[in-house]
C-alpha cells in the first residue's frame, strides 16, 4: 500500500563519481518495501517528484537505503541535505521482483549505471533463500563503480566499464559469455541496454525493472506507458511496474 510518509535521513554520503547513498528511517516503508520498488521523492523547489529505487532496506534498524545520480537540479539540491532532514515520499511504490520461483536455484543479475542499486537489496533477498547468485555490473568508468564488494558477497561477480579502466571493456553483454549457465536472470538499466539484453536471453526467462522519469507517479497521468508485447495495449511503468516480465513488454 503506497502512501506518504516522512523519511529522517540517517546518512548521506558520495560513493561514486555524483553518486549519492542515502539512509533513511521510516518504519512503515522498510517493513513494506519489496526489492525493486522505489519512492517517489518531494524535492524542495520542484514541482514534480523524482523516482528513486530502493536499495537497501534493515527492517530491524528500520531503515531504507536510496542511491541516485546527480543528473540535474532536482537531483542536485537533494544531494546537498543534510543528515537529520527530512522530506516527503509515496511509496514504497510500483510493482517488484518477483522472488518466489522456487525452480531457480541460479540467478543472474545484469545492472547498469544507476539501475544497479535495486538490484543489490534483491540479491541479499535471493541469497537468504539459499540461491547462487551471479552479478555483472555495467558502469561508465572506473570511478563510477559502487557496491562492487557487496555484490562479490553476495556470490560471482563481474565488473564492465565503457571505456574499459575497470574491469572489463565495454558492454554488460560482451561478458555474458563469461557466465556459466543460470536459471533466471533480472535486470535494470537504460533501455537499449535492457533491449540487448532481452534479445541476447531470449531463450531464458527474465525480469526487466525499467527507468523512466515519472510524473504522478500513481498511474494517474499517463506520462509513464509502455506497449505490451502481448495484448496490443499499454502498461504504466509507475504502477504496472516498474518490474515486467522479460516478454511482457516491446523496449
Amino acid at each position: 500500500m503506497i502512501k506518504k510518509e516522512e523519511m529522517l535521513i540517517k546518512s548521506v554520503k558520495s560513493i561514486a563519481l555524483d553518486t549519492i547513498e542515502m539512509v533513511l528511517n521510516n518504519r512503515y516503508i522498510s517493513r513494506a518495501a519489496v526489492p525493486g520498488q522505489f519512492l517517489h521523492v518531494d524535492i524542495q523547489g520542484h514541482t514534480l517528484r523524482r523516482p528513486i529505487s530502493i536499495a537497501d532496506v534493515d527492517k530491524s534498524e528500520e531503515t531504507v537505503t536510496i542511491l541516485f545520480k546527480i543528473m540535474g537540479s532536482g537531483t542536485k539540491h537533494l544531494s546537498a541535505y543534510q543528515t537529520g532532514m527530512t522530506f516527503s515520499v509515496l511509496g514504497p511504490s510500483g510493482n517488484g521482483f518477483n522472488i518466489d520461483n522456487r525452480e531457480a536455484k541460479s540467478v543472474l543479475l545484469i545492472g547498469g549505471g544507476i539501475g544497479v542499486p535495486p538490484l543489490y537489496y534483491l540479491g541479499k533477498r535471493l541469497a537468504e533463500e539459499g540461491r547462487e547468485i551471479i552479478s555483472v555490473l555495467g558502469f561508465q568508468s572506473a570511478e563510477s563503480v559502487f557496491y562492487e564488494q557487496k555484490f562479490q558477497e553476495l556470490g560471482e561477480s563481474f565488473i564492465v566499464t565503457n571505456d574499459g579502466s575497470y574491469g572489463d571493456k565495454g558492454f554488460v553483454t560482451n561478458v555474458l559469455g563469461k557466465v556459466k549457465d543460470f536459471d533466471c536472470y533480472y535486470s535494470c538499466g537504460p533501455s537499449p541496454m535492457l533491449k540487448a539484453i532481452t534479445e541476447r536471453l531470449e531463450h531464458k526467462h527474465g525480469y526487466i525493472s525499467l527507468e523512466e522519469r515519472m510524473g504522478c507517479g500513481v498511474g494517474a497521468c499517463f506520462a509513464c506507458v509502455i506497449p505490451t508485447d502481448t495484448s496490443g495495449g499499454y502498461k504504466k511503468i509507475c504502477k504496472d511496474g516498474p518490474v515486467f516480465s522479460s516478454r511482457e513488454v516491446t523496449l
